[in-house]
This record gives structure tokens, C-alpha cells and sequence, in this order.
């Protein structure tokens, strides 16, 4: 199976440090994003990586000339921004003939279980949604329970991780995002399905300095936990 990396972005919210470096670049402990990225899937056996980019794509390039990452990356570059959906369909040539392919967000680290989707066509990852607000629980005016930056049970959020049948690819917008093009169109046709990832799961947006520091602190505790290494899989 081929998996897409959406990482065109610019990353305003990152700089001044983007406007240097393309988002993918971004280092996390040393480690750029799309590495952590492309470790992440060849875990699951996908040695098939198709990154989208677009702002300096050439610094991505380089990046993959320089070291060997141990998979099969190719390059799909828009010349101007094409949104998420765009982007996809841009790729389309690239992706080929395979069934279905996964597609991850360029700004998302997780270690989520991929094979809990691949049996589930035209499927988006969904967790628990995370506030980094303190939220409580009340009985008239009193407080019953307080929690410091918790996930609010029952409401679900978008992760970023797709499983897509190769179908899509001619519903997809020649310019536009996926999130408000497609899927609204397949959720009103009852053809988008949920996969639900539990609490315990670690998954970060890389949108901000502070969420840099987040991904920092989450991804040392998985290099050194004995069950959820990226070691395991050396670049």
C-alpha cells in the first residue's frame, strides 16, 4: 500500500523558523517531522511514500538525497496551492493503480495502530476531542469534578489519517480541501466511515511553538517506552 504525506503547507504559525525551513523540515528532538513521519509508516510495512509539497520543495529534495530513508519517496510538487483534496488528486498519477492508499496529514506524529484501518474503505481516523483547557463537571453551582487539559468524552475530532479506495480520486477537487469538498459529499451519501482511536493514543498537530514542545515531551516518552519505540524501525 502507498501512503500520501500532505506537506505542501507553509507553516505560518511556525515562524520565523519556516521562513527558512519548509514545514517537514521542522526538527522534533533532532528529527524532522516527515522523518518521524516516514517512520511511522514503514512500521506498518508502507515503504511507498508519495510527499506533497509545495513551498521550498527543493530543501525537501535535498533533504531526501542526503539520507537514505529506507523507502520508496517520491516527490509530487504544486506549483501554486491546491488544498488538501487538490493535492491528492494532483498525486493521482503517482498513486497508480493500487486499490487504496492512506493519506496522513504533514503535520501530524502519532503512533496509532494503521492496520486498524486498511480492512475499512474510504475511512477517517477519529479521536476523543483534546482541549488544552481545564474543563469540570457541575451540580447547579457547584463543581464536581475538575480536569487540567482533558480529552471531552463523547465528541470526536478529525485526526488527520485517512484510508482511501483509489475511487476518490476522480471525486476529488482539482483545487480545494478534502475536508470541505469530499467528505461532506461521501458523509451525505453515507459513504465515509470512522475509525475510533481510545485515549491512551499518541497523536499531536505540530500547528505551534508550544505544540513543538508538546511533540517533544510525547515522542521522548515513546523512544524510551519498551512497547511504543520508533527506534524499532532505525533510519
Amino acid at each position: 500500500m502507498k501512503a500520501v504525506i500532505l506537506a505542501g503547507g507553509r507553516g505560518k504559525r511556525l515562524r520565523p523558523v519556516t521562513d527558512y525551513v519548509p514545514k517537514p523540515l521542522v526538527p522534533i528532538n533532532n528529527v524532522p517531522i516527515m522523518e518521524w513521519q516516514i517512520r511511522h509508516l514503514r512500521q506498518f510495512g508502507i515503504r511507498d511514500i508519495i510527499l506533497c509539497t509545495g513551498y521550498k520543495t527543493g530543501m525537501i529534495k535535498d533533504r531526501l538525497r542526503a539520507k537514505n530513508y529506507g523507502a520508496n519517496i517520491t516527490i509530487s510538487s504544486e506549483e501554486s496551492p491546491l488544498g488538501t483534496g487538490g493535492a491528492i488528486k494532483h498525486a493521482a498519477s503517482m498513486i497508480g493503480d493500487d486499490d487504496s492508499f492512506m493519506v496522513i496529514n504533514g503535520d501530524v506524529i502519532t503512533d496509532m495502530n494503521l492496520s486498524n484501518m486498511t480492512d475499512v474503505r474510504n475511512s477517517v481516523a477519529v479521536i476523543q476531542l483534546r482541549t488544552n483547557f481545564g474543563i469540570l463537571e457541575m451540580c447547579d453551582d457547584n463543581i464536581t469534578k475538575f480536569s487540567e487539559k482533558s480529552t471531552i468524552p463523547g465528541v470526536w475530532m478529525n485526526a488527520g489519517v485517512y484510508h482511501l479506495g483509489s475511487e476518490v480520486l476522480d471525486d476529488l477537487p482539482t483545487k480545494g480541501d478534502i475536508e470541505t469538498t469530499l467528505f461532506p459529499d461521501y458523509v451525505g451519501r453515507g459513504m465515509l466511515k470512522a475509525v475510533q482511536f481510545e485515549d491512551n493514543l499518541v497523536w499531536q498537530s505540530v500547528d505551534s511553538f508550544k505544540d513543538v514542545e508538546k511533540c517533544s515531551e510525547l515522542l521522548t516518552g515513546m523512544t524510551t517506552s519498551q512497547n511504543k519505540s520508533y527506534d524499532q524501525v532505525p533510519i
